[in-house]
């Protein structure tokens, strides 16, 4: 399945570019998909390039969704990997908290490229589609603005809910009586 960039198209020689990507079933696929979408602006001259409060509201949670799932993701295994770190390597190799988190972040970092196809995939499960709207709708301010508060609304509750192996860690005052509970036996 070919994952298409978005970026502009600016000449026919970056078209055909992209086209090369294509299987020859995407290839025909395309072609009807831009046959419909010709008939289908021939059709809507003059019709409003507006996006309505419900492509919006659809364009906020297309997008605000799979951040969810990145920013849990993110935070979960930073703090994971930050946590046992700083445990098990961070004495021996006489590192800071602070080093063993940003070491953390660098594992996080490179296991969210990783997971970023499979964000994806999951999320297409639930039958989350992107809006159909028009390259003027898409290239207007409020979709900029709904799409970038979208992504940065889902990273931030993904984040929170991604704290979660918080609850299961002991800080440094609950170890230190515990070691003297231990030593008063």
């Amino acid at each position: 399945m070919f994952h298409f960039e978005k970026h502009p198209i600016t000449n026919e020689e970056e078209a055909k570019e992209v086209t090369k990507r294509f299987t020859e079933k995407e290839q025909d696929l395309l072609r009807k998909a831009l046959v419909t979408a010709f008939q289908d602006r021939a059709k809507s001259q003059g019709v409003s390039s507006l996006l309505s409060r419900e492509e919006a509201r659809a364009l906020f949670t297309f997008n605000a969704i799979p951040f969810i799932g990145f920013g849990f993701l993110d935070n979960m295994i930073m703090i994971l990997a930050g946590e046992y770190i700083d445990q098990q390597l961070g004495t021996l190799l006489c590192l800071s908290t602070m080093a063993a988190a940003a070491i953390g972040n660098i594992v996080s970092d490179v296991a969210g490229v990783g997971l970023a196809h499979y964000v994806e995939a999951f999320v297409g499960k639930f039958g989350v589609k992107q809006p159909v709207l028009s390259a003027e709708q898409l290239e207007s301010n409020k979709a900029r603005w709904t799409t970038n508060m979208a992504r940065a609304f889902g990273l931030t509750v993904g984040c929170i809910i991604g704290m979660f192996p918080l609850f299961f860690f002991e800080d440094d005052e609950e170890k230190g009586k515990k070691k003297e509970e231990l030593k008063a036996r």
